[in-house]
Protein backbone atom coordinates (compact mmCIF):
# COMPACT_ATOMS: atom_id res chain seq x y z
CA UNK A 1 0.00 0.00 0.00
CA UNK A 2 1.26 3.45 -0.87
CA UNK A 3 2.61 5.42 2.10
CA UNK A 4 1.56 8.66 0.38
CA UNK A 5 -2.17 8.09 0.71
CA UNK A 6 -3.77 11.06 2.45
CA UNK A 7 -4.95 10.36 5.99
CA UNK A 8 -7.58 12.23 8.00
CA UNK A 9 -6.30 14.96 10.30
CA UNK A 10 -8.20 14.69 13.62
CA UNK A 11 -9.44 17.94 15.15
CA UNK A 12 -10.49 18.68 18.72
CA UNK A 13 -14.04 17.85 17.68
CA UNK A 14 -13.38 14.62 15.75
CA UNK A 15 -10.45 13.19 17.77
CA UNK A 16 -12.63 10.82 19.89
CA UNK A 17 -13.91 9.18 16.70
CA UNK A 18 -10.41 8.51 15.33
CA UNK A 19 -9.05 7.47 18.72
CA UNK A 20 -11.87 4.94 18.96
CA UNK A 21 -11.00 3.44 15.58
CA UNK A 22 -7.41 2.98 16.73
CA UNK A 23 -8.74 0.99 19.71
CA UNK A 24 -10.96 -1.08 17.41
CA UNK A 25 -14.27 0.51 18.40
CA UNK A 26 -16.78 2.85 16.75
CA UNK A 27 -17.81 5.83 18.88
CA UNK A 28 -20.19 8.60 17.86
CA UNK A 29 -21.71 11.54 19.76
CA UNK A 30 -25.25 11.61 21.14
CA UNK A 31 -27.27 14.55 22.43
CA UNK A 32 -28.02 14.32 26.15
CA UNK A 33 -30.94 16.73 25.75
CA UNK A 34 -32.99 14.98 23.06
CA UNK A 35 -31.24 11.61 22.54
CA UNK A 36 -30.44 12.31 18.89
CA UNK A 37 -27.38 10.52 17.44
CA UNK A 38 -24.98 12.77 15.52
CA UNK A 39 -22.59 12.19 12.65
CA UNK A 40 -20.39 13.78 11.39
CA UNK A 41 -18.96 14.97 14.76
CA UNK A 42 -19.75 18.58 15.68
CA UNK A 43 -20.10 20.76 18.77
CA UNK A 44 -23.90 20.90 18.79
CA UNK A 45 -26.92 18.70 18.16
CA UNK A 46 -28.20 19.20 14.62
CA UNK A 47 -31.76 18.51 15.81
CA UNK A 48 -32.28 20.58 18.98
CA UNK A 49 -29.06 22.69 18.83
CA UNK A 50 -28.01 21.69 22.33
CA UNK A 51 -24.29 21.65 23.13
CA UNK A 52 -24.76 18.92 25.76
CA UNK A 53 -23.23 15.99 23.87
CA UNK A 54 -21.51 12.77 24.95
CA UNK A 55 -19.57 10.11 23.04
CA UNK A 56 -20.87 6.50 23.07
CA UNK A 57 -19.56 3.25 21.67
CA UNK A 58 -21.93 1.57 19.20
CA UNK A 59 -21.90 -1.80 17.46
CA UNK A 60 -21.33 -0.25 14.05
CA UNK A 61 -23.87 -2.54 12.41
CA UNK A 62 -26.13 -1.03 9.81
CA UNK A 63 -27.43 -1.21 6.25
CA UNK A 64 -26.05 -0.15 2.89
CA UNK A 65 -27.81 3.09 1.95
CA UNK A 66 -26.12 3.56 -1.43
CA UNK A 67 -22.82 2.83 -3.21
CA UNK A 68 -20.83 3.27 -6.39
CA UNK A 69 -17.94 1.34 -7.93
CA UNK A 70 -14.97 3.41 -9.09
CA UNK A 71 -12.32 1.97 -11.39
CA UNK A 72 -10.09 4.99 -12.06
CA UNK A 73 -7.98 6.17 -9.09
CA UNK A 74 -8.11 9.86 -8.15
CA UNK A 75 -4.40 9.62 -7.27
CA UNK A 76 -1.80 7.03 -8.33
CA UNK A 77 -1.58 6.02 -4.67
CA UNK A 78 -5.06 4.47 -4.83
CA UNK A 79 -4.38 2.29 -7.87
CA UNK A 80 -3.85 -0.76 -5.65
CA UNK A 81 -7.44 -0.45 -4.34
CA UNK A 82 -9.20 -0.47 -7.71
CA UNK A 83 -12.04 -1.23 -8.19
CA UNK A 84 -13.12 0.60 -5.05
CA UNK A 85 -16.62 0.33 -3.61
CA UNK A 86 -17.47 3.78 -2.23
CA UNK A 87 -20.49 3.59 0.03
CA UNK A 88 -22.84 5.36 2.40
CA UNK A 89 -23.78 3.16 5.37
CA UNK A 90 -26.75 3.91 7.60
CA UNK A 91 -26.01 2.75 11.14
CA UNK A 92 -28.76 1.26 13.28
CA UNK A 93 -28.63 4.51 15.27
CA UNK A 94 -29.82 6.38 12.15
CA UNK A 95 -26.66 8.27 11.18
CA UNK A 96 -25.00 7.82 7.79
CA UNK A 97 -21.26 7.38 7.27
CA UNK A 98 -19.25 7.70 4.05
CA UNK A 99 -16.92 4.72 3.76
CA UNK A 100 -15.64 1.93 1.52
CA UNK A 101 -16.72 -1.70 1.35
CA UNK A 102 -14.18 -4.53 1.63
CA UNK A 103 -14.31 -8.31 1.41
CA UNK A 104 -17.27 -8.29 -0.97
CA UNK A 105 -17.44 -9.35 -4.62
CA UNK A 106 -19.20 -6.87 -6.88
CA UNK A 107 -22.17 -9.19 -7.40
CA UNK A 108 -22.62 -9.52 -3.62
CA UNK A 109 -23.25 -5.82 -3.04
CA UNK A 110 -26.91 -4.89 -2.63
CA UNK A 111 -28.55 -1.70 -1.36
CA UNK A 112 -30.13 -2.51 1.99
CA UNK A 113 -27.76 -5.38 2.82
CA UNK A 114 -26.66 -5.73 6.41
CA UNK A 115 -23.10 -4.60 7.18
CA UNK A 116 -20.64 -4.52 10.04
CA UNK A 117 -17.52 -2.40 10.65
CA UNK A 118 -13.95 -3.31 9.74
CA UNK A 119 -11.18 -1.44 11.54
CA UNK A 120 -8.49 -1.21 8.90
CA UNK A 121 -5.09 -0.42 10.44
CA UNK A 122 -3.28 1.21 7.55
CA UNK A 123 -0.26 2.69 9.29
CA UNK A 124 2.38 1.41 11.64
CA UNK A 125 1.63 4.25 14.05
CA UNK A 126 -1.88 2.87 14.56
CA UNK A 127 -3.67 5.03 11.98
CA UNK A 128 -6.97 3.24 11.33
CA UNK A 129 -9.75 3.76 8.80
CA UNK A 130 -13.34 2.60 9.07
CA UNK A 131 -14.49 0.19 6.36
CA UNK A 132 -17.55 -2.07 6.21
CA UNK A 133 -18.22 -5.62 5.05
CA UNK A 134 -21.10 -8.07 4.93
CA UNK A 135 -22.56 -9.09 8.27
CA UNK A 136 -21.67 -12.74 7.55
CA UNK A 137 -18.10 -12.04 6.38
CA UNK A 138 -14.94 -12.69 8.37
CA UNK A 139 -11.95 -10.45 7.70
CA UNK A 140 -8.77 -11.18 9.63
CA UNK A 141 -7.23 -8.14 11.34
CA UNK A 142 -4.38 -6.64 9.34
CA UNK A 143 -0.98 -6.67 11.01
CA UNK A 144 1.32 -4.76 8.72
CA UNK A 145 5.05 -5.31 8.99
CA UNK A 146 7.26 -2.37 8.14
CA UNK A 147 7.45 -2.06 4.39
CA UNK A 148 11.15 -2.93 4.31
CA UNK A 149 10.32 -6.29 5.87
CA UNK A 150 7.58 -7.19 3.42
CA UNK A 151 8.82 -10.00 1.20
CA UNK A 152 8.20 -9.99 -2.50
CA UNK A 153 5.27 -12.22 -3.32
CA UNK A 154 6.09 -15.55 -4.89
CA UNK A 155 6.29 -15.72 -8.66
CA UNK A 156 3.62 -17.90 -10.28
CA UNK A 157 4.77 -21.41 -11.11
CA UNK A 158 5.23 -22.00 -14.84
CA UNK A 159 6.37 -24.92 -17.00
CA UNK A 160 9.24 -23.82 -19.23
CA UNK A 161 9.43 -24.83 -22.89
CA UNK A 162 13.08 -25.24 -23.91
CA UNK A 163 13.81 -23.53 -27.24
CA UNK A 164 17.17 -24.17 -28.98
CA UNK A 165 18.66 -20.91 -30.17
CA UNK A 166 19.67 -22.71 -33.39
CA UNK A 167 16.02 -23.48 -34.23
CA UNK A 168 15.09 -20.33 -36.12
CA UNK A 169 11.44 -21.30 -36.61
CA UNK A 170 10.99 -22.05 -32.89
CA UNK A 171 12.65 -18.77 -31.94
CA UNK A 172 10.41 -16.79 -34.31
CA UNK A 173 7.38 -18.57 -32.85
CA UNK A 174 8.11 -16.85 -29.53
CA UNK A 175 7.14 -13.48 -31.03
CA UNK A 176 3.67 -12.54 -29.80
CA UNK A 177 1.25 -9.65 -29.50
CA UNK A 178 0.07 -11.04 -26.16
CA UNK A 179 1.70 -10.33 -22.82
CA UNK A 180 2.54 -12.92 -20.19
CA UNK A 181 0.76 -13.26 -16.87
CA UNK A 182 1.90 -10.89 -14.11
CA UNK A 183 5.12 -11.39 -12.19
CA UNK A 184 5.50 -11.41 -8.43
CA UNK A 185 5.07 -8.08 -6.64
CA UNK A 186 7.72 -5.89 -5.01
CA UNK A 187 7.14 -3.04 -2.56
CA UNK A 188 8.90 0.21 -3.46
CA UNK A 189 9.04 1.88 -0.05
CA UNK A 190 10.60 5.16 1.04
CA UNK A 191 13.60 3.40 2.58
CA UNK A 192 14.41 1.77 -0.78
CA UNK A 193 14.00 5.10 -2.59
CA UNK A 194 16.29 6.82 -0.06
CA UNK A 195 18.95 4.14 -0.47
CA UNK A 196 18.85 4.47 -4.26
CA UNK A 197 19.14 8.25 -3.89
CA UNK A 198 22.22 7.77 -1.70
CA UNK A 199 23.85 5.37 -4.16
CA UNK A 200 22.97 7.31 -7.31
CA UNK A 201 23.40 10.83 -5.93
CA UNK A 202 19.94 11.79 -7.19
CA UNK A 203 18.47 13.16 -3.96
CA UNK A 204 15.98 15.56 -5.56
CA UNK A 205 13.22 16.39 -3.07
CA UNK A 206 10.43 14.83 -5.11
CA UNK A 207 12.04 11.49 -4.25
CA UNK A 208 13.44 12.07 -0.77
CA UNK A 209 11.40 14.71 1.06
CA UNK A 210 7.89 13.33 1.78
CA UNK A 211 6.68 16.47 3.54
CA UNK A 212 7.73 18.87 0.77
CA UNK A 213 6.55 16.47 -1.94
CA UNK A 214 3.16 16.20 -0.25
CA UNK A 215 2.76 19.98 -0.05
CA UNK A 216 4.43 21.13 -3.28
CA UNK A 217 4.80 18.14 -5.57
CA UNK A 218 2.41 17.26 -8.41
CA UNK A 219 1.84 13.69 -7.17
CA UNK A 220 0.76 14.25 -3.56
CA UNK A 221 3.92 12.69 -2.16
CA UNK A 222 7.30 11.23 -3.03
CA UNK A 223 7.80 8.99 -6.04
CA UNK A 224 10.46 6.45 -6.98
CA UNK A 225 13.19 7.28 -9.46
CA UNK A 226 12.38 5.90 -12.91
CA UNK A 227 15.81 4.30 -13.01
CA UNK A 228 15.12 2.55 -9.70
CA UNK A 229 11.89 1.04 -11.02
CA UNK A 230 13.73 -0.12 -14.12
CA UNK A 231 16.48 -1.74 -12.04
CA UNK A 232 13.87 -3.52 -9.91
CA UNK A 233 12.81 -5.47 -13.00
CA UNK A 234 15.57 -7.87 -11.97
CA UNK A 235 13.50 -8.74 -8.88
CA UNK A 236 10.32 -9.27 -10.87
CA UNK A 237 10.12 -12.89 -12.00
CA UNK A 238 8.08 -12.72 -15.20
CA UNK A 239 6.55 -16.09 -16.22
CA UNK A 240 7.82 -16.12 -19.80
CA UNK A 241 7.03 -19.78 -20.30
CA UNK A 242 10.19 -20.54 -22.29
CA UNK A 243 13.94 -20.96 -21.85
CA UNK A 244 16.38 -20.39 -24.68
CA UNK A 245 19.10 -23.09 -24.69
CA UNK A 246 22.11 -24.07 -26.78
CA UNK A 247 24.04 -20.80 -26.69
CA UNK A 248 27.61 -20.14 -25.52
CA UNK A 249 27.04 -16.71 -24.02
CA UNK A 250 24.13 -14.38 -23.34
CA UNK A 251 24.38 -10.63 -22.74
CA UNK A 252 22.01 -7.80 -21.92
CA UNK A 253 22.71 -5.75 -25.03
CA UNK A 254 20.75 -2.66 -23.98
CA UNK A 255 17.34 -1.16 -24.70
CA UNK A 256 15.76 -0.10 -27.97
CA UNK A 257 13.24 1.99 -26.06
CA UNK A 258 12.96 3.12 -22.44
CA UNK A 259 10.03 5.23 -21.26
CA UNK A 260 8.56 6.28 -17.88
CA UNK A 261 4.85 6.99 -18.60
CA UNK A 262 3.57 7.23 -15.01
CA UNK A 263 5.02 7.60 -11.48
CA UNK A 264 5.45 4.97 -8.78
CA UNK A 265 4.39 6.48 -5.42
CA UNK A 266 6.45 5.62 -2.35
CA UNK A 267 5.00 2.52 -0.74
CA UNK A 268 3.38 1.22 -3.93
CA UNK A 269 3.66 -2.38 -5.10
CA UNK A 270 4.89 -3.01 -8.63
CA UNK A 271 4.62 -5.98 -10.97
CA UNK A 272 5.56 -6.65 -14.57
CA UNK A 273 4.60 -8.59 -17.65
CA UNK A 274 6.31 -8.99 -21.02
CA UNK A 275 6.12 -10.23 -24.57
CA UNK A 276 8.70 -11.20 -27.17
CA UNK A 277 8.56 -8.33 -29.64
CA UNK A 278 11.18 -9.36 -32.16
CA UNK A 279 13.77 -12.05 -32.95
CA UNK A 280 16.58 -11.31 -35.41
CA UNK A 281 19.52 -13.28 -36.77
CA UNK A 282 22.70 -11.20 -36.80
CA UNK A 283 26.36 -11.90 -37.56
CA UNK A 284 27.09 -11.68 -33.85
CA UNK A 285 24.29 -14.05 -32.85
CA UNK A 286 20.54 -14.15 -32.26
CA UNK A 287 18.98 -10.97 -30.89
CA UNK A 288 15.73 -11.17 -28.95
CA UNK A 289 13.79 -8.00 -28.01
CA UNK A 290 11.65 -8.43 -24.90
CA UNK A 291 9.07 -5.69 -24.30
CA UNK A 292 8.71 -5.36 -20.53
CA UNK A 293 5.95 -3.31 -18.92
CA UNK A 294 6.18 -2.53 -15.20
CA UNK A 295 3.00 -1.29 -13.50
CA UNK A 296 1.89 -0.15 -10.09
CA UNK A 297 -0.40 -2.98 -8.99
CA UNK A 298 -3.91 -2.14 -10.16
CA UNK A 299 -2.83 0.63 -12.53
CA UNK A 300 -3.72 0.28 -16.20
CA UNK A 301 -0.95 2.56 -17.46
CA UNK A 302 2.61 1.22 -17.13
CA UNK A 303 5.23 3.04 -15.09
CA UNK A 304 8.16 1.76 -17.16
CA UNK A 305 8.26 0.45 -20.73
CA UNK A 306 11.55 -1.20 -21.59
CA UNK A 307 12.34 -2.90 -24.90
CA UNK A 308 15.11 -5.05 -23.49
CA UNK A 309 17.55 -6.45 -26.07
CA UNK A 310 19.14 -9.82 -25.28
CA UNK A 311 21.91 -11.21 -27.47
CA UNK A 312 22.54 -14.96 -27.61
CA UNK A 313 25.96 -15.95 -29.00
Amino acid sequence: MSTNKPMPAPTDISAPFWDGLTRGSLTIPRCNSCGHWIFYPRRHCDKCWSHDLAWHEVSGEGSLYTYTLTRIPTLPDFADEMPQALAVVELDEGVRINTTLVGLAEDEIRVGMRLKPVFDRVREDGGTLLRFTGIDKTIAPKRQAPAAEQPASAAPAVTLVKVPVSDEAAMQALVSESFTAWSNEVVVDQALIDEFARLSGDDYWIHTDPDKARKQGPFGGTIAHGALVQVLQSRLKIPLGFEVIGFTNMVNYGSDRLRFPSPVPAGARIQARARVKRVERLKSGTQLTLEVHTHVVGAERPSVINDLVILYM
